[in-house]
């Protein structure tokens, strides 16, 4: 069984057990989530939802929260010795889907 959600603007295909980086919840961890923004259920026949499946839900667990990998921001203009350095973690949440009911 699987399902597709949407969390921040975006679409994840998910299953029971699966780990996920959601961008940063508010939330402690061992907190339990319930996400009713479920866009498909699949089990053993696909339901798909105008926009969401009615009485679909998943459950997420928070395990922790993190940062992710450094990106550079580097701007120049030429000739006119400026520059402009800058770096950028984006802050990530990180959850285990515990379970999938539709």
């Amino acid at each position: 069984m699987y399902a597709i959600i949407g969390n921040g603007g975006k679409q994840y295909k998910v299953q029971e057990g699966d780990y996920l980086n959601l961008d940063k919840l508010d939330a402690q961890p061992k907190d339990v989530i319930e996400i009713t923004e479920v866009l498909a259920v699949n089990d053993g026949e696909m339901k798909i939802g105008t926009p969401y499946v009615e009485g679909a839900k998943v459950e997420l667990e928070v395990i922790n929260h993190q940062k992710g990998k450094k990106i550079i921001i580097f701007k120049k203009r030429r000739r006119k010795d400026s520059k402009l350095k800058q770096g950028f973690r984006k802050e990530f949440t990180r959850v285990r889907v515990n379970k999938i009911s539709a």
